[in-house]
Order: C-alpha cells, then structure tokens, then sequence
C-alpha cells in the first residue's frame, strides 16, 4: 500500500490562511489503512484547522467528504455538484489522488494535505515499512522475493557491500542488511546456487528514470 503521514498542522494553515469556506477531502484506500487520510482523520483534521482559525479570531467553515478513491475518475465525480462552492480544497489522498483532483477541478486550489513516503507494509499497529519503489522490472524472482531496490541503501543488484557487518547495514547498524535477508532466504529455499549468479544492469529506464510512466492495456480501453 501506499503509506502517508500528516503534513504539519502550520504547513496545512498557511494554504488556506486567506479562506472562509473550504472542503477537505479524504481517501478510503491506502491511507486510510495507516491512519492518515481516511475519515477519521479528515474530522480530526477539521477540528484542528476551526480551533486554529479561533484562536486568530477568525471564522473557517470546513465541509468534509471521504471519497472511496482519488485516483479513479468516477469517484471524483462524486465531489462536481459541490467543489465550486469553496475557496480550496485540502486532499487527505497520496501525492496520486491529489495530483489528479488537481486536474480534474482545474478552477479550485488543490492542496496537500499529507506527505507521501513509499509503498509498504504494515510490520505491526503504527509501523510501516518500505517494501517496493515500483522501479518497473522486478527481479524478486531472483532474490528469493526480497527487493534489494527499496531495502538495500545502495540500491545493489549484486551484494552484499563491504559495509554491512553482523548482518546490519552500515548507515543504520539496526536496519538488516537487504543482501544478507537474501542469502539467509535463499539458504532456507535450498537455493543458495542462485547466489552465484550475477543480476545484470538493470534497464532504469523502466523506473523514474525514464520520465512518468503510463501502461495502457488495450483490451480494457474503451
């Protein structure tokens, strides 16, 4: 899933500082499940902004609507008959659903409400960790489906590096060194044979490196 946090509240005031009347939108997907962006937290976050607002004295009205996704067309329909009413519009989305409310509303502001930080899992209640980072051509097959692209620091197809010691990485002597998880999995698969064999260069042109992606199925195009 795509994980988010909350931007800081100042961060969140200084877009609509100007404003009397603004609609805050949240997400049912990905950032719901880490508690960032879902329903509950577009009301925590409504009450934050009014009490902020009071406190200078002001009057801020605050609509709230939680959308089942910001990344489809069709649920983003669901706001139309509404959106015009307000000065800005605060996304509780990933960087994904606030980009494409953007540019379905082009005539309303379209703020950020949280920061995006990586695709991941949830390892227990309030922890998430980094597992992909979508770079287009995964080799998991070959590293016993652990990826030394998001969970390496150095990024290596090859390793482990001369700076990993007693299985921990060299940067964070508590974070587990991604090439030696690969080895102790492919040992526990009887595979340690495929070890030997070299990752070759990668073609980075399928990650970000390559300019935004796009995938068009043509069976499903309409």
């Amino acid at each position: 899933m795509i994980v988010a946090e909350r931007k800081p509240i100042d961060e969140i005031i200084g877009f609509v500082k100007n404003c009397k009347k603004i609609l805050l939108v949240g997400c049912n997907e990905c950032v719901t499940v880490c508690y960032a962006g879902g329903k509950k937290e577009v009301g925590v976050l409504a009450s934050a902004l009014k009490m902020a607002f009071m406190k200078e004295g002001k009057e801020l009205e605050v609509e709230e609507v939680t959308l089942e996704r910001q990344c489809d067309h069709e649920y983003l329909e669901e706001i139309r008959n509404i959106i015009d009413q307000y000065e800005a519009v605060i996304s509780l989305a990933c960087g994904v659903g606030v980009q494409f409310l953007a540019e379905k509303y082009l005539t309303t502001p379209v703020f950020p409400g949280l920061n995006t930080s990586f695709m991941g899992v949830t390892e227990e209640s309030g922890v998430w960790s980094e597992r992909c980072q979508g770079c287009g051509q995964c080799i998991l097959g070959q590293t016993a489906g652990i990826c030394p692209i998001s969970r390496c620091a150095k990024r290596l197809l090859n390793g482990p590096c001369g700076g990993s010691t007693d299985g921990k990485c060299e940067i964070n002597k508590e974070l587990d060194c991604a090439w030696q998880l690969i080895i102790d999995r492919l040992k526990e698969l009887g595979r340690l044979e495929d070890y030997e064999k070299l990752i070759p260069i990668k073609d980075w042109s399928t990650e970000r490196a390559g300019g935004p992606r796009k995938i068009v199925r043509e069976d499903l195009k309409s």
